[in-house]
């Protein structure tokens, strides 16, 4: 029988669940760069990420990223629960592979870039951010 307790206890339980924000599991983020790399090999370094080491409020966090050479960038927020965040593409007649954005992230994570190279090889940077109030959901 559904008493008026137990049926305010499911109500504040659905609402909970929604208002929640989800993690990205780490097939979610293992999928994201599997789809940009295309099988190819990651190499650490080469990649320059600039991000707060403390964002205050995560609805709005500032990241640059910057990849001598390269011709596509992915930026991904590992804890949020869509991780690719950005990728961009530049053709022949861009400047420098330079990126900058703002970012909301739901809590503490690492911040990842990705660079892909005229070659098709893909180099790698990360930084970890900690969020002090979470930007996604609440």
């Amino acid at each position: 029988m559904l008493t008026r307790r137990s049926t305010m206890a499911l109500g504040l339980g659905a609402a909970a669940v929604t208002i929640v924000p989800l993690k990205a599991s780490a097939s979610a983020v293992d999928e994201a760069v599997a789809e940009f790399t295309g099988g190819a090999a990651i190499s650490d370094g080469g990649v320059t990420i600039i991000a707060p080491e403390i964002a205050e409020n995560g609805e709005n966090v500032p990241v640059e990223v910057d990849a001598p050479g390269a011709t596509e960038i992915m930026i991904l927020a590992t804890g949020n629960p869509t991780p690719a965040v950005a990728r961009v593409r530049f053709g022949e007649a861009a400047g420098a592979p330079r990126l900058a954005t703002r970012l909301r992230l739901g809590e503490t994570q690492e911040v990842v870039a990705l660079a892909k190279l005229a070659d098709g090889s893909v180099i790698r940077g990360g930084t970890e951010v900690r969020v002090t109030i979470g930007g996604c959901g609440g």
